[in-house]
């Protein structure tokens, strides 16, 4: 197995304005996206990759001239992998909102010819897969073999099956839910608070000031780090280990290992992920509920879905925990769809989606295998 090698991103604008569930529009706006692999000569092997929070459209690949430089995904995706490049021709798109190139917070508004900023509309889930749907038609491809997604990528890829159902034939969600608890949106929350009573935040327009939140960045990492583990990993990794040359007896230097994680990890994320954007996209978290506009009753939403469905949980993710991906089989088997079901034991927690589990691999692996099969009559 190879990496899919160098790969560049692209930018597609949208002259014509985006309309968004809040009833805003968005604008001049511009989708930064890739592509691995080749589409074939009747456009039937189009995967798209929805990305979670703090990821993007580089799934996959490296890029020249830069070290350390590989995709999100890149242990999944590319020449003999589980998504196989050889067979698929795949495509990350990074959403409006978001800090990695697509129009969001830190790009210019038209409208006022200043930064977005706080400015920036709020946006949803079902925004998002709206734009990804006009990115694949300028694209020219009417009908994607999968929508693929991990976390709140499987959540776009759940909305793809609810808001275009014709247009893919596959939905792939892993590590996902059909709506945060109210646990889940604690958290968001609190990482929020962290952000917006940061002093350098100056309510959103902090670009204007030369400055940026670091501080609020930094915890609501270590906070949303802290949900991505499970407390196995977390005593297997770090324990009571304590740092070395630590003290001891201290409030406030850093005592223990995990301490020092946390903030490393901090750190790394405040120097390179936008303010703003967190804010938009842990309530677009917030906001999915495809049951809401149906009492509640998750079965009734998925009426209009007539892909087949693959659902992915880990045993010790418990910020997305396997009941809920049942509660997703649950809903499409009441309502008599194709839909299989795998729930690793894994010992990672929510971050299992993104390691090299080989069970976890080989559930996707024959998945893909068998949509490849749907075009190629190959199954191997």
């Amino acid at each position: 197995m190879t990496s899919v090698g160098i790969v560049e991103p692209q930018a597609m604008p949208f002259a014509q304005p985006l309309a968004l569930q809040s009833g805003a529009q968005l604008r001049d706006y511009t989708l930064v996206y890739e592509t691995s692999g080749m589409l074939n000569a009747d456009k039937s092997n189009a995967v798209l990759v929805c990305h979670a929070l703090n990821a993007s459209h580089h799934v996959a690949g490296t890029y020249a001239g830069q070290d350390k430089s590989e995709g999100w995904w890149d242990n999944l995706i590319g020449p003999g992998k589980p998504l196989d490049t050889n067979r698929f021709f795949v495509i990350g798109v990074n959403n409006p909102g978001s800090c990695f190139g697509s129009t969001g917070p830190m790009q210019t508004n038209p409208a006022t010819g200043k930064t977005y900023g706080a400015d920036f509309p709020v946006v949803t889930v079902e925004d998002w897969v709206d734009a990804q749907a006009r990115l694949l038609d300028a694209l020219g491809i009417t009908q994607l073999a999968a929508v693929l997604g991990g976390s709140l990528g499987g959540m776009q890829a759940l909305s793809w099956s609810l808001r275009y159902p014709t247009r893919l034939r596959h939905c792939v969600a892993v590590a996902t839910a059909p709506n945060l608890s109210a646990q889940n949106i604690a958290f968001n929350e609190v990482a929020r608070r962290a952000i917006v009573t940061d002093p350098d935040f100056h309510g959103g327009h902090f670009y204007e000031h030369h400055t940026l939140p670091r501080r609020g960045l930094r915890v609501a990492r270590m906070i949303g780090h802290i949900t991505y583990l499970s407390d196995d990993a977390m005593e297997a990794k770090f324990g009571r280990e304590r740092k070395r040359g630590a003290t001891g007896f201290s409030t406030q230097e850093i005592e223990f290992e995990i301490e020092s994680y946390l903030r490393h990890q901090g750190d790394k994320f405040s120097e390179y992920f936008d303010a703003n954007t967190y804010l938009l996209i842990t309530r677009a978290l917030d906001y999915f509920d495809p049951a809401r506009a149906f009492g509640g009753d998750l079965s009734a939403a998925f009426a209009a879905a007539v892909c087949k469905f693959q659902i992915v949980s880990f045993t010790t993710d418990w910020r997305f925990a396997p009941q809920r991906s049942r509660e997703i089989v649950k809903a499409l088997v009441d309502r008599k769809r194709d839909v299989s079901y795998a729930e690793i034991d894994a010992p990672h927690g929510h971050d299992a989606f993104l390691l090299d589990d080989p069970r976890y691999h080989g559930v996707l692996r024959a998945c893909f295998a068998n949509i490849a099969a749907e075009f190629t009559g190959k199954t191997s």
